[in-house]
């Protein structure tokens, strides 16, 4: 028999926050922390392929744990494992939208080497630790969030290419690409914010039409992507020291700033989409990190 756990834990937050703080591993690691283990990566925002690893103490022993993410998305996120001291382990976390926050529902499954009483009383106690501890972090940065500053990243499509910057400065990212946009001001919506952004830095106009993926928790706030379709003129590197429109074969050739990173696969799939559809001419826009 395959053992399962699962809990479900009430997040005061909307969907795509709640689905940044599960990708965010500082969120992760101050869990783990709490429950007695430790958090080993430095990749902040986490992708579909990143194998993350985990070290701690089971029945006296040290053990490490390796484990692939093979789903991330505003509904959840997947992992399965890849090595450690159990066997076939998968954590499925799908988040289920209320009226006024996000139900976060963890379901652990795995096939235990330690045998049924061992399994009781150490494995399911440990996994249980370090659920509730996770659900005692994500509401308490959930609150943080809701009170951070907001970047919004713009994603420009158009003949199925995106456009990408490359930043001038600081020395520090020179080189980098990114997704043009900035922080929203003071009594700013998003949308408008986005729309005043690509005419400061693009000197071109836009207009959004929704958002893409999760929210993105960054050093200083937290990042939002949204989809905009172009209305006026050639965009123009005012503040940028390259543009170029590239393709879904062209955008892991770029190097991204990190949390610009974390939007490709849904960058590459909304590209893919694009140009499946006969005859499309469109604009589109993503997430971004300023």
């Amino acid at each position: 028999m395959v053992p399962v756990l699962s809990a479900t834990t009430f997040v005061d937050a909307p969907q795509a926050s709640v689905a940044g703080l599960l990708r965010d591993t500082s969120v992760a690691a101050q869990a783990l922390g709490r429950a007695g283990h430790r958090w080993v990566g430095e990749r902040r925002l986490l992708v579909v392929g990143d194998e993350v690893r985990v070290e701690g103490r089971l029945l006296g022993l040290r053990w490490a744990q390796r484990t692939r993410i093979t789903a991330v998305s505003t509904s959840g996120m997947t992992s399965q494992l890849v090595r450690g001291p159990l066997r076939e382990l998968v954590h499925t976390t799908t988040l289920t939208p209320q009226d006024n926050g996000t139900l976060v529902h963890d379901e652990l499954s795995w096939r235990s080497r330690t045998g049924v009483l061992a399994d009781v009383l150490a494995v399911r106690r440990s996994m249980r630790r370090v659920l509730a501890a996770r659900s005692t972090v994500l509401v308490e940065r959930a609150a943080e969030l809701a009170a951070a500053k907001v970047v919004v990243a713009t994603a420009l499509i158009r003949d199925g290419k995106l456009l990408a910057a490359q930043r001038r400065e600081p020395p520090a990212l020179a080189g980098r690409w990114e997704l043009p946009g900035g922080q929203v001001e003071p009594g700013e919506s998003e949308e408008a914010a986005v729309e005043r952004e690509c005419q400061e830095e693009l000197a071109t106009t836009v207009r959004v039409t929704g958002r893409l993926g999760t929210d993105l928790p960054i050093d200083f706030g937290v990042l939002r992507v949204h989809r905009a379709e172009l209305l006026g003129a050639e965009p123009q590197a005012l503040e940028h020291q390259e543009l170029r429109w590239v393709d879904a074969t062209e955008l892991s050739e770029l190097d991204w700033l990190d949390a610009d990173l974390a939007v490709l696969p849904e960058l590459t799939a909304e590209l893919i989409a694009l140009s499946t559809e006969p005859g499309c001419v469109g604009s589109r826009q993503s997430g971004h990190e300023h």
